[in-house]
Order: structure tokens, then sequence, then C-alpha cells
């Protein structure tokens, strides 16, 4: 049993440190270029393996359907949203963070996303005003509701 804990924390704080690199080899002079899609599907995937253990009342289905664009709007789905969206340095603390969003679509998207992304986010900037956090995570569920009516190619790990 122990084995196993050690084993997926080594794996978590790799996936940390994998997110990590890229974030920082992103903000690198001259890295503006996006990404493909196969590497923000990975990066994603990295995020979304860090989450969803967290929130165990989230199954692998319900962070599918979510990625598909159903989005429930739950405690634990929120929360598991929530933590997505605090790695992706979107939202912290239930405040929407305009600047970094806008940076990180521009490290962690493919060039074609970014146009409509860019809208987007300008056009749910203040969707996390008024809400607050605890105990339901309530802007995570605003912001990506927003942002999933507002982009026509909806993204999310």
């Amino acid at each position: 049993m122990a084995c196993g804990f050690h084993s997926i924390v080594s794996k978590m704080k790799f996936h940390l440190l994998l997110i990590g690199v890229a974030i920082f080899l992103g903000s690198l002079p001259g890295s503006e270029a996006g990404v493909t899609e196969e590497q923000m599907w990975s990066a994603g995937k990295l995020m979304r393996d860090v989450c969803l253990p967290k929130y165990p009342k989230v199954s692998k289905e319900v962070a599918d359907n979510i990625r598909n664009g159903n989005i429930p709007n739950s405690k634990d789905s929120n929360c598991y949203i929530n933590c997505i969206l605090e790695m992706m340095q979107a939202i912290k603390k239930g405040k929407f963070q305009l600047e970094p969003t806008l940076k990180q679509m521009d490290i962690m998207l493919p060039d074609n996303y970014k146009d409509e992304y860019r809208k987007g986010i300008n056009l749910c900037k203040d969707s996390t005003v008024g809400l607050k956090n605890a105990p339901n995570c309530d802007p995570a569920h605003a912001l990506l509701s927003c942002l999933k009516n507002n982009i026509k190619v909806f993204v999310f790990p």
C-alpha cells in the first residue's frame, strides 16, 4: 500500500514538474508561438491527472462530459473545474485572472484557437464578479459555462 501511495505522489510531482517546465519554456522570449493540438491535449491530461484524484465523486465519465461541454453544477464538479482553472492560472481564490489567462492562452493553445479564445475570454472576464468561491466553487462553474457559451471550439481537459 505504501509503495502505491509513493508511486502516485511521485507521478503527481513529475506531472507538476512537466507543467512547470511547459509554463517556463512558454515564458521565454521568442516562444509566443502556440503548441500543436497533441501538445495541448497532453498538457490538459496532466492537469486532469492531478485534479481528478482530488475529487473522487467526479468520475472519469463526468470529467469526459465536462470536456465535451456538458458542465454539471455540483460542488464536486465545480471544485474539479476550479482545480483545472487554477492550474491554468485562469482563476485564483474564485477571481478570474485576465492577464495570466491571456498569457497561458498564448502558451497552451494552438495558434488557430487564439483569436476565438481571446474574444471569449474578454466576453467572460466579469463572469465571476460577485460570486463566492466557498463552499461550492461557483465562480469556476460560471467562468467555464461562459467560455463554453462564447467560444465556438470549446476545449477543456
